[in-house]
């Protein structure tokens, strides 16, 4: 009997957990800074310039890593949501918040698609 609460309570905190995250997403997808982003098509030569002067003092020039870890192949780990939530947030220390505009914001995601 207890094993079975202790499960059912588990299973409740992991649906709660589930639908908060899905809640947090599909927020961050309706900003309309993100659905601006989203609909824009990035020019991935600008997103090098914006990733060389705001970026690859910590993520290294050719995005191997340095202070901040490596973005090659970041599109395969993260969403595009992921990634403008990364770069707008700051909530990774010591990685600072920073909002570009949304086309530039789109280069940017260009280019990192590209690594």
């Amino acid at each position: 009997m207890l094993v079975l609460r202790i499960s059912l309570t588990a299973v409740l905190v992991l649906g709660i957990v589930f639908l908060t995250m899905l809640g947090v997403h599909w927020y961050q997808v309706s900003d309309p800074y993100m659905q601006e982003v989203l609909s824009l098509k990035g020019d991935v030569v600008q997103g090098n310039a914006i990733f060389q002067i705001n970026c690859a003092g910590c993520h290294g020039s050719t995005a191997n890593g340095k202070v901040g870890p490596s973005l090659v192949e970041v599109s395969k780990r993260k969403s595009k949501v992921s990634l403008i939530y990364q770069v707008i947030s700051g909530k990774t220390p010591p990685m600072p918040k920073f909002q570009p505009n949304p086309q530039e914001m789109a280069d940017l995601l260009q280019y990192l698609e590209e690594l």
